[in-house]
């Protein structure tokens, strides 16, 4: 693509077009934009339309984003996904040139996009391939403009922000030393600097605005150098730093005060960042920090004291909140908080005003119930009051039990008597009493099982039976829906301590909230459900077994479908997982609810496939979906030409409209239905019509695509090899299998592929193929050998060897180069066989050796027999021995599950895995069939055999003898 207005204008017109709500409009347009965006100079042509003010600033925005994302597909692509460099060497140089000096003059909206392109990139570059960026930065310092010193401290913050989270390792570092040692001193100068300005800007409002959002990003960028470790350059400067944050936090400025109860302004960021910084001292580097925390502790218990209780305060408060926990929870600083009067004061000032259910959390919950949802109970409100408030507590719990019992028992007393008096009016009281519970009662929690361990302020069964089943047991399921809400929560965050009994009895009551008008309520009932279904009793079994369920079963699934008719819960993630719970605890119970479900799920599916936007709705969808077909197929397997008539109309549509989100999902389902067919009934037309459109390349670019399907391919292969065939289309599999193999990430799919193609594709034709595909295998063996790939191989070899026969696998790698199996055997099955893991794997290896071993009389003859010893030494060791784990010298390839923070596009669908498929099921005991088959070696080669195997270590003799007495087999 060449820089001239034609491609301006045209690329302006597409990212116009990208904006347009219209799928129809807006796909084609998205669609053109990803079909160009790895054309030399498409990056440097964005970058230049973000840079012309007479365009209109929401293309110059689009620009800026399709910019950022460009550069975070395809950045590191080579590094990361063992493909192609993605971007030119020119771009990127250009790029790097014109980046930082752009983002510093473009206004906030574009900055903040070209600074986090900005950080992708100098996670890839910097500071090896981009030492100069830093300089750049700093030398900005210097200018005395804050628009271009806030541009630069933000990407400051963008690109160091990775060092609070990355593991420890030389590499990181380097880096931070490279980094401290350019800008450590001039971060401090610019701290004080900044504080000069302020005070001689006291009284000028929109100054102090711009100086102290300098400020607050310089907090952020303190945080982040100072998150590995302690450097030594703030240690040296404590003093300096700890004064500014003293008196930042203590400082009133009136000015910067805003009317607004919502949105936190500048001063508020800033405090909420000191506090952060100070919460990572204080449980980092307490010893270095000691002599400044009575000071802090004072400073912040003042500003908790003197803070307000509107939204905008949230986040300073939580932060200051935290940083008390920390400060309690260290034993030389207990002292601080054992006077009993010290103890009342904090309950009675900083934690139950946090605790109350305010105005802003009422508003929420009726007008956000998804945020409020986020919050409370996906533990997602780290940054709300309520947390941070309740994590002081159990801070305090754990070290002066007695006294907070005792001051919080007094309290519950007073909120639940007052509740008493008027609950219409005192509700909230009471959502404080049981948060109050909640939090004291709460030592020991998982995501699976609740809270498992408590400190009791009261005991739990008496105050549920007490306090929430009668919330519960309301006639009206929309009277005080907070206190519902509240009730739910409890009892699903107490499942395990409340026991079987009480919550097997509570069903009724919780599946009667699915029919409340609060999206919050009947979402904790289908929450509750959920989790309630996957509870085990001691005996391993569910607590709540399809017989119990049963007669709940219509309530359930007809509440749980009225629940999406809901404004608020048209893609209500937790009823979709609710309803997959249900029908997965009735099992066969569910299908006279076929009837119902199933065309729902069609009509939902079909609608959010036209704006796919939410994950986890979606996933759960599928989930269904899956397991619905398996519950109808596995009582009729004809049943699935109706599932296939329903939904492939819908699939259709999916693929041609190249719906990315679904892509992975429906060809799992595919795979699905064509495994439910297999050996009952030919393949239908419709699907042999959809096989070349399998084959084509743009589908194989897309990681989440492959592993779904190479499993539709490989069930094409067992089901359609002869059509394959005839329409001339294994060139086009081959072709798969090629790109397969030479990708780190994916040769294991390559080897499946073949697997199935070994298994089921015509030999005769396949046999053509095969020296080409040997020597792939050898040329990827001998250019990145990686521990994968090798044990792939190995099984490969193996099942060659079983299914074509030893021999043929000899004459193969010989054909290929003279003596070569020698080397194989050296060089690949000794040093590595035992790596190999996986019963069905070990099993091939094993099987496949057994008859390398006694089916070919090569390996008894020179040059092979030297190595027959070692190789039954390690089908023995396969047997006896733990799967050797260590990697291949100069592996270095990780696999992508292990990468900490990596999320891989494809999701398993869990209720349309493939069952895992045995090539050899005639061999069902492999230590019977290797003594059975030396057995018959030894009789055709008397004597031969026996002195063969008396030169094996001692343990391995003892091991075949025992195989062999326990088979009634002798070697001769």
């Amino acid at each position: 693509m060449e820089i001239n207005e034609n491609n301006f204008e045209r690329l302006a017109n597409y990212l116009q077009q990208t904006l347009n709500p219209d799928p129809e409009v807006r796909r084609p347009a998205e669609r053109f934009i990803e079909s160009i965006e790895i054309s030399q100079n498409y990056p440097l042509l964005c970058l230049h339309l973000v840079d012309r003010p007479q365009v209109d600033m929401t293309i110059r925005v689009a620009a800026a984003i399709a910019f950022k994302n460009f550069v975070k597909r395809n950045w590191g692509f080579h590094l990361e996904n063992d493909g192609p460099d993605k971007v030119c060497e020119s771009d990127r140089n250009g790029i790097k040139s014109l980046i930082v000096p752009m983002m510093l003059k473009s206004p906030a909206s574009i900055q903040k996009q070209l600074s986090d392109a900005v950080s992708i990139i100098g996670k890839y570059d910097f500071p090896l391939k981009w030492p100069q960026l830093i300089d750049e930065m700093i030398e900005k310092f210097a200018t005395g403009d804050f628009h271009v010193i806030n541009g630069v401290l933000q990407t400051a913050h963008s690109l160091f922000k990775r060092y609070r989270y990355e593991f420890k390792s030389q590499e990181l570092w380097e880096e931070i030393k490279f980094v401290l040692d350019k800008i450590a001193k001039p971060l401090t100068e610019l701290l004080q600097a900044t504080l000069g300005l302020a005070e001689a800007h006291a009284n000028n409002e929109e100054a102090l605005k711009v100086i102290y959002s300098s400020l607050v990003l310089v907090c952020k960028v303190f945080y982040s150098l100072n998150s590995q470790d302690l450097p030594e350059f703030f240690e040296d400067n404590m003093e300096t730093w700890m004064k500014a944050f003293h008196g930042l936090l203590t400082l009133d400025v009136p000015c910067l005060k805003t009317p607004d109860d919502e949105d936190a302004g500048v001063l508020e960021h800033l405090r909420s960042q000191i506090c952060e910084n100070l919460c990572m001292y204080a449980q980092k580097y307490d010893e270095e920090f000691g002599p400044y925390m009575p000071q802090f502790v004072t400073a912040v218990w003042e500003l908790l004291v003197n803070t307000g209780i509107q939204t905008k305060y949230d986040s300073l408060v939580s932060y200051a909140l935290k940083f008390l926990s920390t400060v309690a929870d260290r034993n030389h600083y207990r002292h601080l908080f054992e006077d009993p009067n010290v103890l009342a004061s904090i309950c009675e000032k900083v934690i139950i005003p946090n605790m109350d259910f305010r105005l802003s959390d009422e508003e929420l919950f009726e007008d956000n119930p998804e945020e409020y949802i986020r919050r409370d109970i996906e533990g997602s409100d780290v940054e709300t009051r309520r947390r941070a408030a309740c994590d002081l507590v159990k801070t305090l719990s754990q070290n002066f039990e007695a006294k907070i019992i005792e001051i919080f028992g007094q309290y519950l007393q007073v909120l639940l008597a007052k509740y008493a008096e008027n609950p219409a009016s005192n509700w909230k009281t009471k959502d404080t009493a049981i948060y109050l519970v909640t939090s004291m009662a709460s030592k020991g929690q998982t995501q699976k099982h609740g809270v498992t361990q408590s400190s009791e302020l009261v005991p739990l069964p008496q105050f549920t039976q007490q306090q929430i089943i009668p919330e519960l047991e309301r006639s009206d399921v929309n009277q005080l829906p907070v206190l519902k809400a509240d009730a739910l929560k409890f009892i699903m965050t107490f499942r395990t301590i409340l026991g079987p009994q009480i919550i097997v009895a509570t069903m009724p009551l919780v599946a009667k909230h699915l029919g409340a008008g609060s999206v919050v309520v009947h979402t904790y009932a289908a929450c509750a459900i959920d989790k309630i279904l996957t509870m085990r009793g001691t005996d391993k079994q569910p607590i709540v077994t399809k017989e119990l369920l049963t007669p709940l079963s219509a309530e359930l699934i007809t509440g749980l479908f009225a629940a999406f008719t809901v404004q608020g819960s048209n893609e209500n993630e937790y009823i979709m997982k609710c309803i997959m719970r249900v029908l997965n605890t009735l099992q066969e119970a569910s299908l006279p609810f076929m009837i119902v479900v199933l065309p729902r799920l069609t009509e939902i599916l079909t609608v959010v496939s036209k704006n796919p936007s939410k994950p986890h709705f979606n996933h759960y969808l599928f989930e269904t979906l899956s397991l619905s077909v398996k519950l109808v197929c596995k009582a009729d397997p004809n049943a699935v030409s109706s599932f296939e008539e329903a939904l492939f109309p819908v699939f259709q549509g999916i693929l041609q409209q190249d719906v990315l989100e679904f892509m992975p999902y429906v060809f799992q389902m595919l795979s699905l239905f064509l495994e439910i067919r297999e050996g009952k009934s030919s393949i239908p037309d419709t699907y042999l019509s959809l096989f070349p459109c399998l084959l084509a390349p743009t589908l194989w670019e897309r990681p989440g695509n492959v592993t779904p399907l190479i499993r539709l391919l490989c069930s094409f292969v067992r089901q359609a090899s002869p059509q394959i065939s005839a329409e001339g289309k294994l060139s086009g599999v081959l072709g798969v299998f090629q790109k397969m193999i030479a990708s780190k990430n994916n040769d294991h799919e390559g080897f499946y592929l073949m697997q199935n193609l070994l298994l089921h594709y015509p030999a005769e034709e396949l046999g053509q193929s095969m020296r080409q595909i040997f020597s792939l295998l050898f040329q990827r063996l001998s250019s990145s050998k990686t521990t994968k790939f090798v044990r792939s191989f190995i099984v490969f070899l193996c099942l060659y060897a079983s299914r074509v026969g030893p021999q043929a696998l000899i004459q193969m790698i010989e054909s290929i180069q003279a003596q070569m199996f020698g080397m194989v055997i050296e060089r690949v099955f000794i040093p590595d066989i035992n790596k190999v893991s996986g019963e069905l794997d070990q099993k091939i290896v094993s099987v496949g050796l057994t008859k390398l071993l006694c089916e070919c009389p090569e390996m008894l003859a020179e040059p092979y027999v030297n190595f027959w010893p070692q190789l039954l030494q390690t089908v023995v060791q396969i047997f006896e021995l733990p799967p050797d784990e260590s990697a291949i010298d100069g592996d270095n390839f990780i696999e992508i599950e292990d990468v900490p923070g990596y999320q891989a596009a494809y999701s398993q669908l869990n209720f349309a895995q493939s069952k895992p498929f045995d090539p050899l099921p005639d061999v069902t005991n492999v230590r019977q069939y290797l003594v059975q088959h030396l057995g018959k070696l030894g009789q055709a080669h008397a004597g031969k055999v026996g002195t063969l195997i008396s030169s094996l270590p001692a343990a391995h003799q003892e091991a075949l003898q025992k195989y062999c007495a326990q088979s009634g087999v002798q070697i001769a």
